[in-house]
């Protein structure tokens, strides 16, 4: 198949519609022709990713792969579950603007979730965090994960909702309602970060605020093994200031604030404790601040260049970000940081990516959008992209143009459920 090139995409009709609906409803301020095009450019790059990077048979995703590989060729064997949630949403995103014909989008989602629901090795529905991209055999010893499992069903409802197909929708539904939430919950409601067949549940929770928000509205959700209501309530919502700015948080990468919302729309909703749209505007804010506060340090910094999130580093991956300052903060620019809060703050991290785009292009620009993290001080480029990082600055930047993944997730039934279970309301 060859991927569409830009002179021959075709946007539909539903697109325009929703991104004009979007416009005149909640958007604070309408897309210059110039960010469009520029927006519709890495979103190209980042489908051709999944497109290229996922096996054919499985479906599965690979976890990572060279800024500049071309096509499946090559050795890393290594696929990622959230990866592929974040890869089956890509392919509505794809299908949606033109990017690859529907008919091949429709068939590429029917045989990763054929493989997922009848090959895929899954414990009471929860896959293992890595898996052979071939054979999707566990990989490293590596648990059951729930977070992660999250993710890949966020991908899977997506795709049932999209593309309106029989056989789409009998397998979306049996692979999400087959997930026994009970099985990694404790008796408060709390839920596990995974199981290994080795050592059985994992010790450590889910239990303050993070991404986690769609692991329990998912499980909220479920019809047929519905997490408790009090799991809502459960874990804790901690505050953070900073700069003068007040909002729930934790000890975590920035991340943490934009994965639940990559496909749960908060906007103008919320539950009895907090607007959370309005709560990742003001940690992006405030951590917007906390880059710049760090200018001193590390002196290309600046209102055009800053974000930090869990990423590459010249010395592995490393967990970092703040406030408050987490893990060895070394002065590396993380594009998906500034990429991932694209609806919260959209002029000022479209200003970023401008920036990298145009000012770090050889390096920090390669087949598939942004390497993964690049040090300006240094001279350092990132060699790869990463699936996570490279599918949350897509479906943001779908999100922030149309609200596509927003507008087709939420007509879950599901999701609708596991909101008004949690108390939200307008």
């Amino acid at each position: 198949m060859q991927y569409s090139q830009p002179a021959t995409r075709v946007v539909s009709r539903r697109v325009a519609l929703r991104a004009l609906s979007r416009l005149i409803s909640s958007h604070p301020r309408s897309l210059s022709p110039e960010d469009d095009r520029f927006l519709d450019q890495l979103e190209r790059a980042n489908c051709l990713y999944f497109w290229e990077q996922a096996d054919l048979r499985t479906g599965l995703v690979r976890d990572r792969c060279e800024a500049n590989a071309e096509g499946f060729a090559g050795r890393r064997n290594v696929a990622s579950i959230a990866a592929t949630g974040f890869g089956l949403t890509a392919l509505c995103i794809a299908s949606e603007r033109g990017f690859v014909p529907a008919a091949e989008a429709r068939e590429r989602a029917a045989a990763a979730l054929r493989f997922l629901a009848w090959e895929m090795p899954a414990e009471h529905g929860f896959y293992y965090h890595w898996a052979d991209v071939k054979s999707g055999g566990r990989i490293w010893n590596s648990e059951v994960s729930s977070i992660d499992t999250a993710i890949l069903l966020c991908g899977v409802l997506t795709c049932r909702a999209y593309f309106g197909d029989r056989e789409i929708a009998r397998l979306a539904t049996h692979i999400f309602d087959r997930v026994d939430w009970g099985w990694l919950a404790s008796r408060a409601g709390l839920i596990s970060h995974g199981w290994r067949p080795e050592t059985g549940q994992l010790a450590c929770m889910w239990d303050c605020y993070s991404e986690l928000m769609m692991l329990y509205l998912l499980g909220l959700g479920s019809a047929t093994y519905p997490l408790p209501v009090r799991s809502w309530h459960a874990w804790r919502r901690g505050v953070i200031e900073y700069g003068g700015l007040r909002y729930i948080g934790s000890d975590a990468p920035l991340f943490a604030h934009q994965y639940s919302h990559a496909w749960f729309d908060f906007r103008q909703k919320r539950d009895r404790y907090a607007d959370y749209f309005e709560n990742s505007k003001r940690a992006t804010e405030a951590h917007r601040r906390f880059c710049l506060d760090l200018s001193a340090r590390f002196p290309h910094i600046s209102e055009e260049l800053w974000g930090i999130t869990a990423s590459d580093s010249r010395n592995g991956y490393v967990v970092w970000g703040g406030p408050p300052l987490t893990g060895p903060v070394d002065g590396t620019i993380v594009p998906s940081a500034a990429a991932g809060s694209l609806p919260f703050l959209p002029e000022e991290t479209l200003r970023v990516l401008r920036t990298i785009r145009q000012r770090y292009g050889r390096g920090a620009w390669g087949r598939y959008g942004f390497v993964n993290a690049f040090h300006p001080g240094d001279g350092w480029y990132g060699p790869d992209v990463v699936g996570i990082d490279t599918g949350i600055t897509l479906v943001m930047a779908e999100n922030l143009r149309s609200g596509f993944v927003w507008e087709t997730f939420g007509g879950n039934p599901e999701v609708e459920r596991g909101l008004e279970r949690a108390g939200f309301r307008a």
